[in-house]
């Protein structure tokens, strides 16, 4: 969806009088990085010491050729005329070869140098595999092939990434588990694994990388949290909450007997753990999580500091899962106090921003709308101060803004700030962008509101030709645009025959993506069965009509529990 997109709804089924609302994104704490046990697979580096033009060839991406008659890994001497490295026979020379490699591949990457990190990989790649076809397989090839998938992750070639940890997956599965660097490739499959979305293979090598380490260090080691807290999280992921909880305290209990209770490493775990909660429905659970993170903040840094605002902010998100709105409201406003005056976060700062906006959708909610709105426009007015009026990422802020707006019946004045957003984003991308579809969507929804249904149509139909051209015929903000212009061709008095083609379009983009049983669909079947209500069609009713009984019996009976 666009870049500028805070109101597109997930499942676009609701009907169009529905359509201007806020859409917000839970926020929790800042995003932290858990670096790995021992990493020893940092990068390996291709380059040898006895031909120095071939090493800086190498450094820079030379021709493979040529890297490749200098790649002599440890314990594998080659029978050309280079010498051997027989100077690198010890562990660390190595780890300092692996870890070279990937901060030279990070470093090109960064620099713009994206061919040369490939090609510097792909002379790694084929080296290893000329040893493999030699028959040398072992730990220090399934290190190297370690770092290359981990550098193409880096330039983002998930493809070749697949590709790799499938001859990866066939070396490590030949191996003892007591090699030298296999439980910290398996830590680096699993992670990669699950970016890939191959979740059952990442829960199997996390699993033998936990083996692996309790036999190591024993079962009470702190190095044994990583791959237990990267498994729980792929647990949780996959719907497997219970076992995810299992993992996460257990990850808690290894920190606490090994750092102590009020260990800032604690915030890590505690956080995902509280989000799971958050996700099960568990609202007392998740809140036990965030006031404990809010506890040792304060106890480290002070009650005035940024990061305890934000672990209150996180603790609010659980008040409001248990029906605590109000005390929820209370605490968002002095997070958002903590913060400002801290000035350890900018105000225009991504995650204050969803905040704020966070809090305005519930105050909407409570049916306090001036202080949303109030909130809303304090966002748009830092985002114009910062970057100027005209700027694109005011968008999202007067499309907000409208929301709120109609949300209180004022579709004037929503009408006015919607075309101003309108206007910005053509001529931000041209007439022609996918992302100025955002504001002249809601655009035509508040038109419909204002009873300009003809306009409207116009809009909706403009709507639907750039997102076809965008993102294909069957997706879903083709299904949005879709189920707009149905609710305003409908009130029109357009052929029912045609709205019915419609809707069936709709009806079919969502079973692609949610499946036949998704509660997205519910809406779109309701209208259907409708449509063939008024247009005679009692067969075809009866059938759909069934099918709406027993989806909406399922999500009832899923609301009991």
């Amino acid at each position: 969806m666009a870049t500028f997109l805070l109101l597109s709804s997930p499942s676009y089924s609701h009907c169009i009088c529905k359509r201007a609302s806020i859409t917000c994104s839970s926020v929790c704490l800042q995003k932290c990085n858990i670096k790995l046990y021992a990493v020893p697979v940092g990068a390996f580096s291709c380059l040898s010491a006895s031909t120095p033009s071939a090493s800086s060839r190498a450094a820079f991406g030379a021709e493979r050729k040529h890297v490749s008659s200098a790649f002599t890994p440890i314990g594998y001497q080659r029978s050309d005329h280079m010498h051997y490295r027989t100077d690198c026979n010890t562990v660390a020379e190595f780890e300092v070869q692996l870890e070279e490699l990937l901060n030279e591949v990070r470093t090109l990457t960064m620099s713009g140098r994206k061919s040369d990190a490939v090609e510097l990989l792909q002379a790694n790649y084929e080296a290893v595999k000329e040893q493999m076809e030699s028959g040398a397989v072992g730990i220090e090839q399934a290190a190297v092939l370690d770092i290359v998938a981990l550098g193409y992750l880096t330039v983002g070639d998930l493809k070749f990434v697949a590709s790799v940890l499938d001859i990866l997956n066939k070396v490590v599965d030949s191996l003892t588990d007591g090699e030298p660097f296999l439980d910290s490739v398996l830590l680096h499959m699993g992670s990669m694994y699950s970016t890939l979305k191959k979740f059952e293979k990442s829960i199997s090598v996390y699993k033998r990388a936990i083996d692996i380490m309790e036999k190591k260090f024993g079962e009470d080691s702190s190095f044994l949290i990583t791959p237990i807290l990267g498994m729980a999280k792929v647990l949780g992921t996959i719907g497997r909450a219970g076992k995810a909880v299992e993992c996460y305290n257990r990850a808690i209990s290894l920190l606490e007997s090994s750092r102590g209770f009020e260990n800032e490493d604690l915030v890590i775990p505690l956080i995902s753990l509280g989000n799971l909660m958050l996700k099960e429905g568990k609202g007392k659970d998740a809140e036990t999580c965030f006031a404990r993170i809010v506890n040792i903040y304060e106890k480290l840094y002070g009650e005035k500091n940024g990061k305890v605002g934000m672990a209150m902010y996180s603790l609010a998100n659980a008040k409001c899962a248990r029906g605590e709105a109000d005390e929820a409201v209370t605490l968002c406003r002095r997070a958002l106090e903590i913060i400002k005056d801290s000035n350890d976060i900018a105000l225009d700062d991504s995650t204050i921003e969803k905040m704020r906006i966070d809090l305005a959708e519930l105050l909407h909610v409570l049916g306090r709308a001036n202080e949303g709105r109030e909130l809303l426009e304090e966002c748009l007015l830092i985002n114009e101060r910062l970057k100027g009026k005209e700027h694109p990422s005011s968008v999202k802020h007067l499309v907000n803004l409208a929301a709120s707006y109609s949300r209180s019946k004022n579709y004037v004045e929503a009408e006015r700030l919607l075309r101003i957003g309108l206007d910005i984003m053509i001529k931000a991308v041209g007439s022609d962008d996918q992302s100025i579809t955002v504001p002249m969507l809601n655009l035509a929804v508040t038109l419909y509101n204002l009873k300009q249904d003809n306009d409207a149509e116009q809009l909706a139909l403009e709507v639907l030709r750039i997102r076809e051209n965008a993102f294909g015929k069957d997706s879903l903000p083709v299904g949005e645009a879709l189920d707009c212009l149905v609710s305003i061709q409908s009130r029109l008095g357009k052929d029912e025959s045609e709205l019915l083609k419609l809707l069936k379009r709709i009806l079919t983009i969502q079973e692609k993506e949610f499946g036949e049983d998704g509660k997205e669909v519910i809406d779109t079947l309701k209208k259907i069965v409708f449509c063939m209500d008024k247009l005679g069609m009692k067969d075809e009713k009866f059938l759909l009509q069934k099918r709406l009984s027993m989806l909406r019996m399922k999500f009832k009976n899923q609301m009991r529990y």
